[in-house]
């Protein structure tokens, strides 16, 4: 059982892996344990996002009176919601299916791991039967970190990580939160449009991590207002039973909880894979690549959160681009400057590229432009007394664009636009001959540009 390519993984580094090198006529075997999908579709991502949009059809059906609609004895099912983000997976997970038949990838339902590598090529294991291929890509994904605080040594009944949470079928009757980043706040933000009392406990001063201060900022007040509890620069120490004990400006205090959720971060599963065998070297907790994806064994590649730099499956599908256009002939390299973040809390927050902490660390020149989303008539149509900001970021002798920050709905449909417009290098006389189409929201980003 000998194949062109042999990939360790079914999340989306992986089976965009197998997808690509199928179709450009590679032999492809893909080893995945679980799921198809891996965590992203089926713990992650995709499940996440559709309880967030049952929310929102929840918090807009609370509201449509003022959009003159009349609706009387709005509720919701919890369980029913539960099953529909189920169904979703389950679809989705067999379209992945489909597509690796398509491509022709043999899928094996096993671990897998490196043994050895000779002329022949890689070798590896996967339940009692042995595979060789000529490359080998490692794409194990991530897992949730648990730190070492006393009382959390376990996850419990009352303390979850976001694989458990998402089983949940009746709401707590509190929920604290300990991380305030993109997972926290977008749990945060579906438990609160249900009426839970949430609230986040984030270490650092602000929450959302290296997003744009100022807009992060801005959603904090906004869910604040929403009746959520944010305790910023505040360390959990202790954990006893639902009771937690966290210390904030040398003062320590107590909050008790239905459900914990531990949100504080993820890391690179590297074990169990045989890295040590052939000597494969890590950097800060994950596979180390170079710009192809290589590592520093021959014929040997990583990709996606198992590298432990940009945990966002939208990264890892594009390092899998990489891997397989470089395998194919097609010289190709994996750059970071313009990959989007999002956060699917309501209203949605985007941003790619530079913000101005990043690049004033940088020593860039650079000046910047903001305007109300309001400035956007199809915004003020479809968000009846809703707020949000588009921010940008320009070189100051070139104008090129550096970073492009949004908050407010939809922004995770618009941020692609300022990623293309960042990997090209575009200047704002470029952008200004650009046509947006009328009325849509996205003409915020030309008018913010016209602004400078």
């Amino acid at each position: 059982m000998k194949y062109n390519l042999a990939i360790i993984g079914g999340g989306p580094a992986g089976y965009a892996a197998a997808e690509r090198a199928g179709k450009k006529g590679l032999s492809v075997v893909i080893f995945e344990k679980k799921e198809l999908g891996g965590v992203c579709l089926n713990e992650g991502c995709i499940p996440t996002k559709t309880l967030l949009y049952s929310a929102k059809v929840y918090d807009n059906s609370k509201s449509s009176e003022k959009y003159g609609i009349t609706n009387t004895g709005t509720s919701f099912d919890l369980k029913a919601i539960i099953r529909r983000k189920d169904k979703v997976v389950r679809k989705l997970v067999g379209g992945v299916a489909v597509k690796m038949k398509y491509a022709s990838a043999v899928v094996v339902k096993e671990s897998a791991c490196l043994t050895t590598r000779d002329a022949e090529g890689v070798h590896l294991m996967a339940g009692n039967a042995e595979y060789i291929a000529e490359n080998v890509l490692i794409c194990t994904g991530s897992e949730a970190v648990i730190p070492p605080i006393p009382g959390m040594d376990a996850v419990s009944n009352t303390i979850l990580t976001n694989r458990e949470i998402l089983e949940l079928e009746e709401l707590p009757e509190s929920l604290v939160i300990i991380g305030g980043g993109v997972i926290g706040m977008e749990f945060a933000s579906f438990y609160n449009s249900l009426g839970v009392k949430v609230t986040v406990i984030e270490m650092l001063e602000k929450i959302l991590g290296e997003m744009d201060a100022e807009l992060s900022a801005m959603l904090q007040e906004s869910y604040q207002k929403k009746g959520v509890d944010i305790h910023l620069q505040a360390k959990v120490v202790e954990v006893k039973g639902n009771k937690i004990f966290y210390e904030k400006d040398g003062q320590r205090s107590e909050l008790q909880a239905g459900k914990i959720l531990m949100s504080v971060g993820r890391r690179a599963v590297t074990e169990g894979l045989g890295l040590e065998t052939l000597g494969v070297e890590l950097q800060k907790g994950g596979i180390k690549v170079d710009e192809q994806m290589r590592t520093n064994v021959p014929n040997l590649y990583a990709a996606g959160d198992v590298t432990g730099f940009s945990l966002l499956a939208h990264t890892a599908y594009r390092e899998a681009e990489v891997v397989v256009n470089n395998l194919t002939g097609q010289k190709d390299t994996m750059r970071y400057g313009a990959i989007p973040s999002v956060v699917y809390t309501n209203p949605e927050f985007a941003g790619v590229g530079h913000t101005e902490k990043t690049a004033k660390a940088a020593g860039i020149d650079f000046k910047v432009a903001q305007l109300p989303m309001a400035y956007a008539g199809r915004f003020i149509a479809e968000n009846e007394g809703g707020s949000g900001v588009c921010k940008v970021l320009v070189g100051a002798r070139y104008g090129e664009i550096l970073g492009v920050h949004m908050l407010g709905n939809p922004a995770s449909e618009m941020i692609y636009g300022a990623a293309m417009a960042i990997e090209n290098e575009m200047t704002l006389r470029e952008l200004e001959e650009v046509v947006f189409p009328h009325p849509t929201v996205s003409e915020i980003f030309k008018e913010t540009i016209f602004s400078f």
